[in-house]
């Protein structure tokens, strides 16, 4: 875990929570194994008490500052409702276009004005790396909501979080990513997560928006067993999780590319009569048509529960980020 103060990775032996107290989350290639079951402990704990009473005053007094520069609605939400279920307050800036930005005013003046008000920043912005910059003139920690095409952990996080609870666990899990790996920031995370289990992935796309080169090398440094395919039907009766993607329309220059590829797989009520009884189907959300609304009773369709599961994991994240859980 990445430090504002020390800036690299805790000494071997450091306990758990001190890896995490202080702390930035800016990628998934800051997690080992045992980083990622803390998380999750804690995180079952946040969803069994939030069922029980609803809130706790674990960050009482202390205030967040969510910076998105890009639209959304589901992780900025889940980072307000996380804070606050935790006791704690949330300035939130979703529209940074009517900002100081819109005067000229950098990302690292904006992150050192924030900080001077908040313990810590979620940072959602359109440029990769923009969240390691952040965390490079800042004196609290950073948590990196999305940067362009590059990194979404949290959301990687959540979705680990998601299929351990809906399977009961990770480990021999074969899981299927399907649709727009090229510009997928969601599924670029998850994919290098699968080093730290025995998670083996099928990766499904048209091959314009097949999984980059250096995500792969990632897998195969991890020593990640995978398989990339055209062809939904080549996975579909072997694997325990369907993660699918939307074609993401604003990641293409040209309308024409966009149109070439936007329905290549969907998901419907009789694709999922040839997948598993026991699967689960994921997607970060929003969807377009990529997932046919008649899938949505169908019980193996976890993406409604997977949003929740996504609160759970952001207040176990704050919590230990700010040394409290």
């Amino acid at each position: 875990m990445s430090s504002p103060s020390a800036g690299g990775v805790p000494a071997l032996g450091q306990p758990r929570d001190e890896r995490f107290a202080g702390r930035h989350v800016l990628s998934v290639k800051q997690f080992d194994r045992a980083d990622l079951e803390r998380v999750f402990r804690v995180a079952h704990d946040m969803k069994v008490m939030v069922g029980l009473v609803g809130t706790t005053d674990l960050l009482k007094g202390k205030v967040l500052a969510n910076l998105f520069y890009e639209p959304s609605t589901r992780t900025a939400s889940s980072f307000i409702a996380a804070m606050e279920r935790l006791g704690g307050s949330v300035i939130a800036i979703n529209e940074v276009k009517f900002s100081s930005v819109s005067k000229g005013e950098t990302l690292e003046d904006t992150v050192r004005v924030l900080e001077s008000y908040a313990d810590l920043v979620v940072l959602r912005h359109p440029e990769v790396g923009a969240a390691a910059r952040a965390a490079a003139v800042a004196r609290k920690p950073i948590l990196n909501a999305g940067d362009g095409v590059g990194e979404h952990p949290t959301q990687a996080l959540l979705d680990l979080f998601t299929i351990r609870e809906e399977l009961g666990r990770l480990d021999g899990v074969e899981l299927a990513l399907v649709g727009d790996l090229r510009h997928g920031r969601t599924v670029h995370s998850l994919a290098r997560l699968a080093r730290w289990f025995d998670i083996r992935l099928r990766l499904v796309s048209p091959s314009s928006l097949a999984m980059p080169a250096e995500v792969l090398d990632d897998l195969r440094e991890g020593g990640v067993t995978f398989t990339e395919h055209r062809d939904l039907d080549e996975v579909l009766g072997s694997v325990d999780v369907l993660y699918v993607t939307r074609v993401q329309q604003e990641r293409f220059a040209d309308p024409a590319d966009y149109q070439a590829v936007k329905g290549a797989y969907v998901i419907t009520p009789a694709v999922l009569e040839r997948f598993s009884p026991r699967g689960i189907v994921m997607h970060p959300l929003p969807r377009v048509d990529e997932i046919d609304p008649a899938c949505d009773a169908d019980p193996r369709a976890a993406y409604f529960r997977q949003i929740a599961m996504g609160m759970y994991v952001r207040m176990a994240l704050l919590a230990l980020v700010m040394g409290r859980a």
